[in-house]
């Protein structure tokens, strides 16, 4: 691998959690971070001193993510970019031999989940998603209980994720700053002008670089939901919802449900609130599911209580499973060339975040959708087809 056998890493986006990946991986026995990168040359050195000081080794700075890809030295890159970005980013890392770890969500629209996945296999790269509720002792246990049927015959799962998300105003358009590269900002995104709304978080909440809350914290629930209940992608969706309660410059809603069905009649729902609400059981993000026999509850850190038939009272404590380093469990899978090590394939994030988009095309098309899991298509609706992907701007293209 490099020198020493270590592992040398590039972090891509030095936003929040590129920030903490970044210091995760500069103490990590066996990995380097050699490399850093970020179009905001404020956020650029900020992580670089942050490599620094926990390493004492100063890593190479770039503002474009290309110039490290070239970097021959450089066995794996981990991509925290915003969401327009991801997927360019990890088929650029598989074409240039490097292993991917995969922020979530993996992909910014439905059909570049797949291409992902497809890279990864085509070029033999390890690919983690960083869905790290799949490393969880607590939420492992928990899986292995529902599957073992202690709750019965699962029919139902419901996920939720309530939090209050201010209004984010009007911000007018202005030249970016100084420290900006703006156009590596937008990369594949189509040229627009620059806002202070965008740049750094809010840009979660436009349809050109994020995918709402829905796709934000929502897709974490829905992969535990999904995993759960043991299903790939569903059949039928509707989404509805709006941006609630105040008027601002976001695209997005700050409250939606959105509703799947399988075929054999077993539903999935997810709802976010980003208005003032009461909690679900005491919870406000989590899973629910609900079998044939009884109900298992479920908080983020994945805390769960299973309640039998009509007790009220949750059964005894069934214990856990020792804790997994998520992120270091990429570097195992990375150091044995093995996905089945992984806690958190590439396929298993697709499928997962692909739950994610589907609501948001009903969403935005204002109606219900019938997908095909099999073909990976919405058949005979070009509308809903369309919003499967867009085209990338010239500069920024899949090879």
């Amino acid at each position: 691998m490099g020198a020493n056998d270590r592992i040398r890493v590039a972090i891509l986006g030095i936003g929040w959690r590129g920030l903490v990946l970044t210091k995760e991986g500069a103490v990590m026995p066996g990995v380097e971070v050699a490399g850093v990168c970020d179009p905001d040359r404020e956020r650029l050195a900020a992580g670089a001193a942050e490599v620094e000081k926990a390493s004492g080794r100063k890593p190479r700075m770039e503002t474009d993510m290309r110039r490290l890809m070239d970097d021959k030295s450089i066995d794996a890159v981990v991509v925290a970019t915003p969401n327009h970005w991801h997927c360019l980013a990890g088929v650029w890392g598989c074409q240039a031999g490097k292993h991917v770890y995969m922020e979530k969500p993996v992909s910014h629209t439905l059909s570049e989940g797949r291409t992902l996945v497809n890279a990864a296999r085509k070029y033999n790269r390890i690919m983690q998603g960083g869905t790290q509720r799949r490393s969880s002792g607590r939420i492992r246990k928990a899986m292995d209980l529902l599957h073992g049927g202690v709750i019965g015959d699962i029919y139902m799962a419901r996920a939720i994720v309530f939090g209050v998300r201010d209004s984010i105003g009007f911000k007018p358009i202005e030249q970016p700053p100084s420290n900006l590269e703006w156009d590596l900002w937008l990369g594949p995104a189509k040229t627009q002008p620059f806002h202070k709304n965008l740049v750094h978080y809010n840009w979660h909440w436009f349809w050109d670089f994020g995918n709402g809350e829905l796709g934000n914290n929502g897709s974490h629930q829905l992969d535990v939901a999904r995993w759960g209940l043991r299903k790939g992608l569903p059949t039928h969706i509707y989404s509805t919802g709006g941006r609630l309660g105040y008027k601002d410059q976001a695209e997005t809603p700050n409250t939606q449900v959105a509703t799947y069905k399988y075929p054999d009649g077993t539903i999935l729902t997810c709802e976010t609130r980003g208005l003032y609400t009461n909690d679900e059981g005491g919870v406000r993000w989590g899973v629910t599911f609900y079998g044939s026999k009884g109900y298992l509850s479920m908080d983020p850190k994945g805390e769960f209580k299973i309640f039998m038939g009509r007790n009220k009272e949750p059964e005894k404590d069934p214990g856990t499973y020792d804790e997994i380093n998520h992120f270091g469990n990429f570097f195992d899978a990375v150091r044995a060339n093995k996905r089945s090590v992984q806690t958190a394939d590439i396929e298993e994030t697709y499928l997962s975040n692909s739950i994610c988009h589907l609501g948001n095309i009903s969403y935005r098309l204002g109606r219900s959708v019938t997908f095909d899991p099999v073909a990976e298509k919405f058949p005979g609706d070009a509308e809903a087809n369309a919003l499967m992907s867009y085209g990338y701007r010239k500069g920024f293209a899949l090879v």
